[in-house]
């Protein structure tokens, strides 16, 4: 008679056995050239950015809540603003317009702003010339037009020769520069035409280390 027993684990195929047997046949299976799925859907860019800026505060439970976290937020950005504009007008580099960047260009800078300049009165020139067209009787324009003209003639020539001056020290001091000569000249020019407290970045020295700039 035969009696009925559980079969032992040598008799049966473990487990690994199964589990190899499993993959050779799933790889059978499998086109070249397949890409398993990652057994979940893909972060959307938003949950990611969530992720690495870390927990996300919970809602304003209260409408003076809300008003007061806005508030928080906006002096925050204003006082994130005054900072860059304080490191701007420093002369940071980080901080500057690409214009304004590089020790050439700072260079130029200290050159312009170590001397007063004819071109300096521009802006304050065309505000009186704009003055006398709209206020002015027509012999008072006349006459104003007059001296615009020979002032703006000077203030061309100034520029000119500033201009050809600045890239000459500028190519002494920076043999390796590679920037253009025009380039400086109407950087220069620029920054000479406007009003000494205007200029960004703020000058780095005054009229009294002219001698020590240019020397």
């Amino acid at each position: 008679m035969r009696f009925l027993r559980r079969k032992t684990n040598a008799d049966s195929p473990t487990e690994d056995s199964q589990t190899v047997l499993v993959a050779e046949e799933a790889a059978e299976t499998t086109p070249a050239g397949y890409t398993p799925g990652k057994g979940r859907p893909t972060p959307k860019r938003r949950e990611a950015e969530a992720r690495r800026r870390g927990p996300v505060a919970p809602p304003p439970k209260t409408q003076r809540e809300a008003i007061r976290r806005m508030r928080g937020n906006k002096e925050e950005r204003r006082r994130a603003t005054a900072e860059r504009r304080e490191r701007m007008m420093s002369g940071d580099d980080r901080y500057l317009l690409p214009r304004d960047r590089g020790p050439v260009r700072a260079y130029v800078r200290d050159l312009v702003d170590s001397r007063r300049n004819l071109m300096g009165l521009f802006m304050p020139l065309a505000l009186l010339v704009f003055v006398s067209l709209v206020a002015m009787p027509m012999e008072v324009q006349q006459y104003s037009g007059l001296v615009t003209s020979a002032m703006l003639i000077v203030m061309i020539v100034e520029g000119v020769s500033l201009g050809r001056m600045i890239v000459k020290r500028v190519r002494l001091k920076f043999p390796d520069s590679t920037a253009r000569g025009f380039g400086l000249g109407w950087y220069a020019f620029t920054r000479a035409t406007q009003i000494r407290k205007l200029r960004v970045p703020r000058p780095r020295v005054t009229p009294k280390d002219a001698k020590r700039i240019w020397s």
